[in-house]
């Protein structure tokens, strides 16, 4: 079992920045590849970046590309989005999962979520 729990969401201006912390407990972080998704109100939750075991690999939604950064310290059992050049259309909550597998990039191969923080961008 892996326990998820993210924190770091809030209130930021367009064109502001986050950061969200994903803390894991229950197994190590080398065990398992480590995803962000979001859902915003009435949309599909949807796949935001991945970062793979070690941190050698990662992968991106096209519509956060040069904007998110993931990444993770294992030995904090942690792992981290750095949101830079916020945007409206960002508003949702954002999810922690983990998979034991692979980088899914999809919500049907994660084994573990957490329960999400909110991220709100005004205009």
């Amino acid at each position: 079992q892996v326990q998820l729990v993210e924190s770091g969401g809030g209130l930021v201006q367009a064109g502001g920045s986050l950061r969200l912390s994903c803390v894991a407990s229950g197994r190590t972080v080398l065990d398992v590849f480590m995803e962000w998704f979001r859902q915003a109100p009435g949309k599909e939750r949807e796949f935001v970046a991945g970062i793979s075991r070690f941190g050698s690999a990662t992968d991106y939604a096209d519509s956060v590309k040069g904007r998110f950064t993931i990444s993770r310290d294992n030995a904090k059992n942690t792992v981290y989005l750095q949101m830079n050049s916020l945007k409206v259309e960002d508003t949702a909550v954002y999810y922690c999962a983990a998979s034991l597998r692979t980088m899914a990039a999809r919500p049907d191969g994660m084994d573990y979520w957490g329960k999400g923080t909110l991220v709100t961008v005004s205009s």
